[in-house]
């Protein structure tokens, strides 16, 4: 199927959950115990879906991407030994590795180097199940990866010198000029008042060891797979410090309450009840954030809070959540676009962060080291492995909290 005929396929099961809720509420009821299976098993096929969507889109964009890679000079000779193989499967390239890497960490606390997995071929769950005594299929079963957007969306800085990333904030702005005579004395300005936004990346890293006979013999590359792995691992953590983290050794998030990012003067639970969000208090978040932001303003939700909000209709009786049914275009809310995160809160009591609208160009990111993968090829050469480490060095902050609203429940 394609992307289009998947969302598509997702409409469609969304409609039939929102068919529940209509005929729920023209009886003046709540749901069955039935009722509330069917629409829970609905709208789980129908984010299962979406997620199918996205991971086709995403491969599509790769494609795109990789197309446009020139390649090499055939004239010349190739360096790598394996360089004709490399062409009859481009996949395996460097460049394509590369490009993927670079893609699940762009597009999609803190580990030590000392907690390790040694993956080798004679132990099935430590890496032998990729061994093939039989015939084989290359592909790798696993379950679908989550979701990571605040890196597309954010502000990005390197950090190649110096220690640390500053910035000038301006705190408090001056007060408002007042009317005087032609010859009267200017009132004397005392709010104006400067800060500074300070990030200091902070170091992440893994090592994994993997045995040569496992490399030479496995049916699929584990060295391929293990890169791979890393990337996307790193870009989740990663993600995660951007909602959750806080700010001590690793990123401040969003739903961090802190006056060195978004204090709870942000934060607005009017309109939602103990226990679920309401259209109100949707309404109430919006219009807590200035007109200026919206434009590039996103929703950003768990799905139990996404599956909350699809039942939610407006006072023309209008269902809220607008799902898309094309590619390249995702859901939207009240006019703005929505981000499903596995990493968001899910816990729906009193007092309980359960989404964020916000422009994330103001959450910034500073990186001194870029994700890398080292391969380590002489220090376990007596145990017969070549270890991987994966090293990245970075921060990240809200550093202007009037572009987001924080949706809390009562």
């Amino acid at each position: 199927m394609t992307v289009i005929e998947l969302k598509q396929k997702r409409a469609g099961l969304i409609k039939q959950a929102r068919d529940l809720v209509d005929l729920a509420e023209t009886e003046d009821r709540s749901f069955t115990a039935e009722e509330q299976g069917q629409y829970d098993k609905l709208m789980d096929e129908a984010r299962d879906i979406l997620t199918r969507a996205e991971r086709m889109q995403a491969q599509d964009d790769l494609e795109k991407h990789l197309d446009k890679i020139p390649e090499k000079d055939a004239a010349k000779p190739d360096p790598d030994p394996a360089g004709d193989d490399a062409r009859a499967h481009p996949r395996a390239t460097e460049e394509y590795r590369t490009a993927f890497r670079n893609y699940l960490r762009e597009g999609r606390g803190n580990l030590k180097p000392d907690e390790f997995r040694a993956l080798q071929a004679d132990s099935d769950s430590a890496g032998g199940f990729l061994v093939a005594p039989q015939q084989f299929v290359t592909d790798l079963i696993k379950a679908v990866d989550n979701q990571v957007f605040v890196r597309t969306k954010a502000t990005k800085y390197t950090v190649e010198k110096a220690e640390s990333l500053g910035a000038p904030a301006l705190d408090t702005d001056l007060s408002d000029p007042t009317w005087t005579s032609e010859i009267g004395a200017a009132d004397e300005d005392t709010s104006l008042d400067f800060g500074k936004r300070e990030l200091r990346p902070h170091p992440l890293s893994k090592l994994i060891k993997v045995s040569n006979k496992l490399l030479r013999i496995s049916a699929i590359d584990p060295e391929n797979i293990v890169m791979d792995r890393l990337a996307y691992k790193f870009a989740v953590v990663e993600e995660n410090g951007f909602l959750n983290g806080s700010g001590a050794n690793q990123p401040l998030g969003v739903f961090t309450a802190s006056d060195l990012g978004i204090s709870t003067g942000r934060d607005v639970s009017t309109g939602n009840t103990t226990t679920e969000i309401r259209f109100d208090g949707l309404i109430e978040a919006k219009y807590t954030l200035k007109p200026q932001y919206w434009a590039r303003a996103d929703w950003v939700f768990h799905r139990d809070g996404a599956k909350q909000i699809a039942k939610l209709k407006d006072g023309d009786g209008q269902y809220v959540w607008r799902e898309s049914v094309r590619a390249d275009e995702p859901d939207r809310l009240l006019g703005r676009p929505v981000s499903m995160s596995e990493y968001a809160p899910n816990t729906f009591t009193t007092g309980l962060y359960v989404g964020v609208l916000g422009d994330f160009t103001h959450y910034w990111i500073a990186d001194a080291l870029n994700m890398q993968v080292q391969r380590l090829v002489e220090l376990y050469a007596t145990t017969n492995q070549v270890g991987f480490i994966g090293r990245a060095e970075l921060d990240g902050m809200p550093v202007n909290e009037e572009a987001f609203v924080r949706v809390k429940l009562a």
